[in-house]
């Protein structure tokens, strides 16, 4: 505990004033451990029970509906000004509270010397078996907990040594000016930040809860019957029943309706309930709404989970070692399943069972199905024609909670459909569909590539819109090019040799990745990574005026009509599903 026992604003109580507050039904073993703010008004003490060193700051009388110490055990604690404490059935104990905190009707909160709040938990992550571990610390974001948990020997090696001064760092105030604790059963060794709010938690042992907001916008709340251990939640929502252990739970994070969780990172506007999940990366905007729901060893981002998602690891014999990525924007079906190890090409579709462990990275766009002996049917491109594709592009940026509570924004998120690395894939699948549609089928009129089963009349339809897209793209970017922009400082490699990633739902080339994994310090890696997400518009015009050759500029045609014939396409999408709508209500009405 740090104390003020030494605070000369504080004095030693008087025996007329210790006589005062035994008149008043509080008791202690020795009064001279006890020290008072000298504008503190005494009648606002009633019925507590002091033990060890206390220091009580100023209490005034004209508040007294909002101040005061009554009917609680307090034990080693210093508390701040303006400080109402109410019924605590078991005790206060080791705590250095701030000034305008509110605690009532609890059961126990206490803290330990020494205890670590959370900082550098373990989570295993992707691989349960531990050998990928996440040490979470607060603050961290989606794109180094992504890195970490990619690279164990540089997190093992590297940024363990970067962030064991956090580890080591113990907080100023165990409970943060303005915090509300209510109705709460157990703390044990858990660090609440300023205008943190509690509100009928069950258990809490071993975590930190922060609120970065500097507004009356705070995001940071834990509600009824919350039970976590081992954990760090930063500017985010966790209520009614959820069940945590060892998990980070980043901004914007919603987590209620008694999803559970292990071992698992939480970052930018996920939303999760009912379900659960176990040792997955759960990258910015992934949903996963229902009961019957698991997500198991993986990696998602902008993910949308239909009912009864469930996937595995199964057919191990070294332990949990599997695990597999969908990549950023994949939904599944309901009942849809998926044995890892696997990978799942961003912004597709998975319908049915896949026990195949399928690689479908190349193919992004695309629609899946699981045949019933488990193995995976891909209809590349089929989703570009989605009228819900560019909505979700739309959407995501206005639902950013993290931007309404006015936060220090933590991780960087693009959120384009079309982004180098999506279009990397594209330009790379083309001439592998050129084969596949020229190919000889077997009997089932397949063709097989990574594990996966495509048509070759699949494979032409889709190098049709995957060139439709990829010219709508190079037209967007050319009215971006009126725009002017900064000057290419982050990475050194030639545009020609960019090779793309989606770092937590950062875009960035590996060039950066490169030098975020040589850097030594915090500020370091994230200058990088922010000098990455501020010249990303640069980057990325630098690279495509590389990539995009004259043959296969050739190859895309007049790119006017290209781009107006995937605008119609998605166009028909929608007057059919509106179609579809207004044909069901007409049905189903009375």
């Amino acid at each position: 505990m740090t104390s003020n026992m030494q605070n000369p604003d504080r004095i030693q109580l008087t025996m007329e004033q210790a006589a005062l507050l035994e008149r008043h039904g509080c008791t202690c073993p020795d009064w001279n451990r006890v020290r008072i703010s000298p504008d503190t008004d005494l009648r606002l003490i009633r019925f507590c029970r002091f033990y060890g060193d206390v220091s009580i700051g100023s209490l005034l009388r004209g508040a007294e509906a909002s101040e005061g110490l009554y009917n609680a055990v307090i034990a080693d604690c210093n508390i701040g000004d303006n400080v109402y404490i109410n019924n605590v059935g078991g005790r206060l104990y080791g705590l250095n509270i701030g000034s305008r905190v509110r605690i009532d009707n609890v059961g126990r909160i206490e803290a330990e010397p020494g205890a670590s709040f959370g900082i550098g938990t373990e989570v295993s992550a992707l691989d349960e078996t531990g050998s990928r571990h996440v040490a979470i610390f607060p603050g961290i974001t989606s794109q180094i907990a992504t890195l970490a948990a990619h690279r164990p020997r540089w997190a093992e090696q590297t940024l363990a040594g970067i962030i064991e001064p956090l580890l080591d760092k113990i907080p100023v105030l165990t409970i943060g000016d303005g915090a509300v604790i209510c109705d709460t059963r157990r703390i044990h060794n858990v660090c609440i930040g300023n205008g943190v709010v509690i509100n009928g938690a069950s258990n809490l042992k071993d975590g930190s809860i922060i609120n970065n907001s500097h507004s009356s916008r705070g995001f940071a709340y834990i509600g009824q019957d919350v039970d976590a251990e081992h954990f760090i939640i930063e500017d985010a929502c966790v209520d009614s029943g959820v069940l945590l252990r060892n998990c980070y739970v980043g901004q914007g994070v919603q987590l209620e309706k008694r999803f559970t969780a292990h071992d698992s990172l939480f970052f930018a506007n996920s939303s999760c309930e009912c379900g659960e999940a176990c040792a997955i990366l759960a990258g910015p905007y992934t949903v996963t709404m229902h009961k019957s729901s698991l997500l198991i060893g993986g990696q998602y981002s902008f993910f949308n989970a239909g009912s009864g998602t469930n996937s595995s690891n199964h057919k191990y014999k070294l332990g949990p070692v599997h695990w597999g990525m969908m990549h950023r924007g994949v939904k599944t079906s309901s009942d849809a399943y998926i044995m890892w190890g696997g990978s799942i090409g961003a912004f597709s579709l998975l319908m049915g069972s896949h026990k195949q462990h399928p690689d479908t990275s190349l193919f992004p766009f695309s629609y899946l199905f699981g045949t019933p002996d488990g193995a995976t049917v891909a209809a590349p491109a089929l989703m570009l024609k989605s009228c819900g594709l560019m909505r979700d592009q739309m959407k995501w940026p206005k639902r950013d909670r993290r931007v309404k509570a006015r936060l220090p924004l933590h991780d960087n998120i693009h959120f384009e459909v079309l982004n180098p690395v999506t279009v990397e894939a594209v330009i790379k699948a083309i001439p592998v569909l050129d084969e596949i549609s020229s190919a000889e089928c077997g009997t089932d009129g397949f063709c097989r590539y990574n594990g996966i089963l495509i048509k070759p009349k699949s494979a032409k339809r889709a190098i049709e819109l995957y060139s439709c897209a990829l010219a709508k793209y190079i037209l967007a970017k050319q009215e971006e090019r009126k725009t002017v922009l900064p000057e290419i400082t982050v990475t050194s490699q030639p545009a020609t040799q960019y090779e793309w990633c989606d770092l937590g739902g950062q875009i960035l080339p590996y060039d950066v990745v490169s030098k975020v994994t040589e850097a030594s310090t915090l500020s370091e890696i994230q200058n990088l990574l922010d000098k990455a997400f501020a010249e990303y518009s640069a980057m990325e015009l630098d690279w495509i005026d590389a990539v995009f050759s004259p043959e296969l500029m050739a190859r895309l045609g007049n790119l006017e009509e290209a781009s107006r014939r995937l605008d119609e396409l998605v166009e028909q999408d929608r007057k059919d599903y509106l179609s579809a709508l207004s044909d069901h209500a007409s049905k189903f009405s009375l």
